[in-house]
């Protein structure tokens, strides 16, 4: 998964790919130093039909705040945490990736 792999190049440690709670879904998360990171992953073959974190929408959130909320708490995490999007541009090399970090904030 190029994601992941773009990850840890930057130095961050994956704890879980496609982590599951009910129909809920976060494609990765990962620790940056002392800093819990839930990453929602977005490709794209092209960017003709707009953004690809255009696609991370409000149901798409409140879906991913309720899965790391699920996370944190069943596994007692005492950690500072963020959302970040990662987007994956083309279909074949060289493709184009954006993080986009802290791109949204939890309301709990």
């Amino acid at each position: 998964m190029l994601a992941s792999r773009y990850l840890m190049d930057k130095g961050f440690a994956i704890l879980h790919y496609n982590w599951r709670s009910g129909h809920k879904e976060i494609d990765i998360i990962a620790k940056e130093r002392d800093t819990l990171v839930f990453v929602e992953v977005k490709s794209r073959s092209s960017e003709l039909y707009g953004n690809a974190e255009q696609a991370v929408d409000d149901k798409k959130i409140r879906l991913l705040l309720s899965a790391a909320q699920t996370y944190i708490l069943k596994y007692g995490i005492d950690l500072k945490y963020r959302f970040d999007i990662i987007t994956v541009i083309g279909v074949c090399e060289p493709y184009r990736i954006e993080h986009i970090r802290d791109a949204f904030y939890a309301t709990w």
